[in-house]
């Protein structure tokens, strides 16, 4: 009987509403979403990296793919530089921005932000050690016990990396990955927790020779687009239909691969000194 009542009030009102001309609001974040505003790790060639020619701008693939994206869902999304990648995080939480293009998933990033599937792309974290140290050798994760290591501050290497890190191995975090290799590169460090995409562009273009990458990785991460809890536009219907979108883009490997290439292209000419 309840459930009868509710449902003519339901079509009451609805017949009321026609009557007068009335118009249901539109949520909130479908009002407020003219425009998403995405950022990212600006450290991370060939994937994201300050533009010489703006540098409150991000460019690099994964910026390349948000302007696909952008056109696939219908809403324009500016990627910008908002500082170091730990800072970028913490805006992401508070709602200042609406999007992070390209996070590896943590539980605790789960908090403050929603993960879109499926992942664009697949890492892989290397070690980095200094070039005449013969005796650093990596194959299994155990390998690092009783060293010394380092990473960026924030950085994740996948769950199960991060936990086993934790309760067995000794990495201290610092805010950039200049610092970083410089404390390996100073012996304060025996080895650099880091990707090897952005670390060999960061090598290259600091020219720096004696930092040396070993080649098995410690974990293959996927990289995911998110949103932020606290965004304006954070709605059903748009969450949908960038899931729709991604799913285009993991269906055709093409698309990334391209902007991969172009990205990797870009840094080089830019390293080079050509436009």
């Amino acid at each position: 009987m309840l459930r009868h009542l509710r449902r003519c009030r339901v079509a009451l009102m609805a017949a009321l509403a026609a009557l007068l001309g009335w118009a249901p609001a539109a949520p909130a974040s479908a009002q407020a979403c003219a425009q998403l505003v995405a950022s990212g790790n600006p450290e991370y060639p060939p994937y994201l990296w300050r533009d010489p020619d703006n540098e409150n701008r991000l460019i690099g693939a994964n910026a390349e793919m948000m302007q696909w994206l952008a056109r696939e869902i219908g809403v324009p999304i500016e990627v910008q530089y908002s500082g170091p990648w730990g800072r970028v995080q913490e805006e992401t939480r508070l709602g200042h921005l609406d999007m992070i293009a390209g996070a590896f998933f943590t539980l605790p990033r789960t908090e403050y932000m929603d993960y879109f599937h499926p992942a664009f792309y697949e890492t892989r974290s290397v070690i980095w050690t200094r070039g005449d140290d013969s005796g650093m050798k990596f194959r299994r994760w155990n390998d690092l016990i009783g060293r010394q290591g380092v990473t960026v501050i924030n950085n994740s290497f996948g769950e199960e990396f991060d936990r086993y890190a934790k309760d067995k191995l000794r990495i201290n975090q610092v805010a950039s990955l200049e610092q970083a290799i410089q404390i390996v590169q100073n012996r304060r460090a025996d080895y650099l927790v880091y990707e090897d995409y952005p670390g060999q562009a960061f090598l290259a273009r600091r020219n720096i020779s004696d930092v040396k990458m070993l080649g098995e990785p410690v974990a293959r991460e996927n990289l995911y687009v998110t949103m932020s809890h606290r965004s304006a536009c954070n709605s059903p219907e748009l969450r949908g239909r960038i899931a729709r979108a991604l799913y285009k883009l993991q269906r055709d490997k093409a698309i990334m691969t391209g902007f991969m290439d172009r990205a990797i292209n870009l840094w080089r000419r830019q390293q080079n000194g050509k436009p």
